[in-house]
């Protein structure tokens, strides 16, 4: 194009260099037409690292909106690289990338425009892609083809995110509901082979002991049920729970201590609850004002990472392997199972976990719960178990 426009000019010197000109401008405007147009559409791999680099307290939000417009202008070709962009990417970034594709999304469905099928397909299909970005194409896909449902979720009864999980017990579930007898255990069976939420687990399980199968909700769901325990170490005002009482330094369950109410030592706890509710209040003693610890090993069979979910309404401290892990003071706000989820690496062998609880002195009735309940699982919730997992050394 630029060597036929160059040469229709430097042809016409008969009219005048006011012409020639002029043909040399239209030239100009043209080809930055042209090269507009072809960018445009293009995506520029510093727009995805600019809504991945997107921080707290505004950093980078105006070249995030930035990158976000360049990309909507750029249409349906780039769906898929913002589904690619989700994998590392933070909550914030994964919020601007979400926006980014559904604004492009919604234009391709409101022009009448279908989305990449087959590139979604595949996308989701692949286990190792990001769950939330697998799900967000999952869901824009059955706004135009609503019978994917059916030809995806049976299959992902295992899949690496919950929400697929969840969707492929509930398929199962409605069978099991519409069946009788053997074919309803045989389908309820399967179901809770990748059940990972609470409510779809008490479903599965209150059909299968009404016909007389026996279900182990503890290690369904990886609960820690064995545990030594000690105290009351004081915590009135408030002061125990930044003080540094003797489990903290070390774990040897042969010690006592001096405690609160006197000497202090070591004992064994445990529960036969379906949900590994270690209950202090009633196992031990509610001591108003008191700090109390909790430890039991974890051998695991290889370094891995899993996530160690807690449910407490006391405020409270975690260590793995002498590691603070993480820690909440706060007191008496609801409690429920997966309640907290912490990401904790563990070594090949015997890890030492310890939890330290503390109750204050509050006399309302809302306000007596002394208890938690902790397990081990992978990021879907599935029960990650232990080789041996003891109360003691």
């Amino acid at each position: 194009m630029m060597n036929r426009i160059q040469s229709t000019a430097a042809a016409m010197p008969v009219y005048g260099a006011g012409l020639r000109s002029a043909v040399m401008r239209v030239f100009v405007i043209f080809t930055v037409a042209v090269c507009t147009a072809a960018s445009a559409g293009q995506i520029q791999a510093g727009d995805l690292d600019a809504l991945k680099s997107v921080g707290q307290f505004s950093k980078g939000t105006r070249q995030a909106k930035q990158a976000s417009e360049a990309l909507v202008a750029g249409g349906a070709k780039n769906l898929l690289p913002l589904l690619q962009a989700f994998d590392g990417a933070s909550p914030l970034a994964a919020n601007w990338l979400r926006s980014t594709f559904e604004t492009i999304a919604d234009s391709q469905i409101k022009a009448g425009q279908s989305l990449p099928k087959d590139q979604f397909l595949a996308f989701i299909k692949d286990s190792k892609n990001s769950p939330a970005a697998r799900r967000l194409a999952y869901e824009w896909l059955l706004i135009r083809r609503p019978e994917l449902k059916d030809q995806l979720i049976p299959g992902m009864l295992s899949d690496p995110s919950p929400e697929f999980r969840r969707d492929a017990v509930a398929v199962l579930l409605a069978d099991a509901s519409k069946a009788d007898g053997k074919e309803a255990t045989v389908l309820y069976q399967k179901a809770l082979q990748g059940a990972v939420h609470e409510d779809q687990v008490k479903t599965i399980s209150k059909a299968l002991r009404g016909s007389g199968i026996e279900v182990d909700l503890q290690t369904h769901f990886g609960f820690l049920t064995n545990w030594k325990i000690i105290g009351p170490f004081n915590n009135k005002e408030g002061v125990g729970y930044a003080a540094d009482y003797p489990p903290e330094s070390e774990i040897e369950v042969s010690a006592e201590y001096e405690g609160q109410l006197g000497t202090v030592k070591w004992e064994t706890i445990q529960t036969d609850d379906d949900f590994g509710l270690i209950n202090i209040a009633e196992d031990v003693k509610n001591y108003k004002g008191s700090v109390m610890y909790v430890t039991a090993t974890y051998r695991s069979a290889s370094d891995m990472p899993v996530e160690f979910r807690l449910g407490t309404p006391n405020a409270w401290k975690l260590w793995v392997n002498g590691k603070l892990q993480f820690e909440r003071e706060e007191y008496h706000r609801s409690t429920k199972m997966d309640q907290y989820q912490i990401s904790v690496p563990l070594k090949s062998g015997q890890n030492r976990i310890l939890l330290k609880l503390c109750q204050n002195e509050q006399t309302q009735s809302w306000a007596q719960k002394y208890q938690f309940q902790l397990r081990v699982s992978d990021t879907t919730g599935a029960a990650v178990l232990p080789s041996v997992t003891t109360a003691t050394k």
